[in-house]
């Protein structure tokens, strides 16, 4: 339930319990998960700026990103605030209403999440399958709907399991959880396996060396993040047996959490050069405004 990790009811309240063996260092954990998640903040933030504010960055990819950096935004917040509160507060309780509503949201962005990296995927594949014809199939028009398939198809399976989850009967939680989970994951992860099956025979059949590299750039960051997002929760969430570490699944899932979009913009946009040499072009400006000014 994002943080609320570990809990005991409490009538209609959770006790956040946060990382009881982890108390003496909670001031050290307060101020590294406070910087990690100003730094998600501030990367996302300027990588969102930097793509709507430069005519070279206004194509479908870069859209796609900027779209990504607004979720790991949105999937960050619903989480950290409330853990750093935690950690610090005296107060650690959480209503059942507010823990279920966070419930939703930390799930219903993580799959909009997983569905938007099914579409980046699709970009890639039209990108170097189809070059000829991406700008029509790739239109704004397209874009637009893919975007919106993506929240409009997270809707329906994270409200479901978010209802159950108030059942009494957890093995039927469990198993919602876990055949939703593998929906959307697996289903998603299969799409995007399948686009780079044809992107990967389309690349070998590429003549030129340089030919080979340029297109295996092209798609190599999505392939990275795609890697980490689907290993890390297909190991914490598709899994129908409940018997592990809830220790070691509340650190998971902070990584998941706050780790992984904080590295999402190095993996994915700021390794771009193109990305990079509108970011220096920026800071060169915003340097020669800030000299006239003194």
């Amino acid at each position: 339930l994002g943080n609320c990790l570990a809990v005991q009811w409490l009538g209609l309240s959770f006790t956040l319990t946060a990382f009881p063996a982890l108390l003496k260092l909670r001031i050290s954990l307060f101020v590294a998960l406070l910087l990690a998640y100003t730094l998600t903040a501030m990367e996302n933030i300027i990588i969102i700026s930097l793509m709507w504010a430069d005519n070279r960055l206004q194509t479908p990819m870069y859209f796609f990103l900027s779209n990504l950096s607004f979720l790991d935004i949105l999937y960050t917040t619903v989480v950290t605030p409330k853990l750093l509160a935690c950690l610090l507060g005296e107060k650690k309780n959480m209503s059942f209403a507010g823990c279920i509503t966070q419930t939703y949201f930390y799930f219903f962005l993580g799959t909009v999440e997983f569905i938007l990296l099914a579409v980046m995927s699709f970009d890639c594949y039209v990108a170097i399958c189809n070059p000829l014809r991406y700008t029509i199939i790739m239109n704004s028009r397209a874009c637009l709907l893919m975007i919106l398939g993506c929240w409009l198809g997270a809707f329906l399976p994270v409200l479901v399991p978010t209802i159950v989850v108030a059942c009494i009967d957890t093995r039927l939680t469990e198993k919602v959880n876990f055949l939703l989970s593998a929906l959307v994951i697996l289903s998603s992860l299969a799409f995007t396996t399948g686009s780079y099956i044809y992107i990967i025979s389309t690349i070998l059949h590429i003549p030129s060396a340089q030919g080979h590299q340029k297109a295996f750039s092209t798609c190599a960051s999505h392939i990275t993040i795609v890697s980490i997002a689907y290993g890390s929760n297909i190991f914490v969430y598709v899994r129908l047996s409940q018997n592990h570490s809830l220790d070691f699944d509340k650190v998971a899932t902070v990584l998941i959490t706050i780790v992984t979009p904080l590295l999402n913009p190095f993996i994915y946009s700021l390794r771009n050069e193109k990305v990079k040499e509108v970011l220096r072009e920026a800071m060169n400006r915003i340097t020669s405004l800030v000299l006239r000014k003194t």
